[in-house]
């Protein structure tokens, strides 16, 4: 349930041969800054390479208060709003919305993600048509800095990584002003309570309670 092919579909990112390398999300997160600087050069006439390092689809819309830090790709129709700052190593796919005062740094985006108001999004993957309510965050080192750990149940998975927010699955819908802990994963079409608490990994199909309670979603 926290695989690649469980949570992601990948022919709605221009990551997917990227991807399609590893098992495990996390496991792509450290070369996310290498592939870009790879990809960008190769995306032909439809993207501006604004500054070095920076491309930017043409339909794209980027409003002058953001700031684009390189590496970065910024894909067709999405918009960066007021006050963005996108830090650097950030592939954002096609249809985005990147809000006002949002902060990405290490991340992948696929097409059609929300992080409308106020996000911070560190060393995560976004799913296609995965959303966060203004507020919510993914929290991406550990308070004693120790490698983080993904906890299924019992089950403990050892990522050998310190920095490590969130993989949300494709559809995935998380409330205002949740946290997103470290080694978060959140399966295909879940979703989260606003002002949760979150770790370790939620399964498709569920909604997660503030009290931590994880409910299967039912059909209306």
């Amino acid at each position: 349930m926290y695989t690649i092919k469980d949570l992601y579909d990948l022919n709605h990112t221009l990551a997917k041969d990227y991807l399609s390398q590893f098992t495990y999300p996390w496991e792509a997160l450290k070369g996310i800054k290498d592939f870009i600087l790879e990809l960008g050069p190769t995306l032909g006439n439809d993207y501006e390479e604004k500054e070095e390092g920076v491309w930017v689809h043409k339909t794209a819309k980027v409003f002058p208060s953001a700031y684009l830090g390189a590496p970065c790709i910024i894909g067709p129709n999405t918009e960066v709003r007021h006050g963005a700052f996108i830090r650097g190593s950030a592939l954002v796919g096609a249809d985005c919305v990147v809000g006002n005062s949002v902060e990405l740094k290490n991340v992948i985006l696929f097409d059609h993600v929300q992080t409308p108001h106020y996000n911070y999004v560190g060393d995560s993957i976004l799913g296609y048509f995965s959303h966060m309510g203004a507020g919510s965050i993914t929290s991406n080192v550990k308070s004693d800095k120790k490698l983080v750990v993904v906890h299924n149940g019992t089950e403990k998975i050892e990522t050998g990584i310190k920095k490590f927010g969130a993989m949300l699955g494709d559809y995935v819908e998380v409330g205002c002003n949740a946290v997103c802990n470290p080694g978060t994963v959140i399966g295909r079409y879940s979703s989260v309570y606003p002002t949760s608490c979150v770790r370790g990994v939620i399964p498709e199909n569920c909604i997660f309670k503030n009290s931590g309670v994880i409910i299967e979603r039912k059909d209306d």
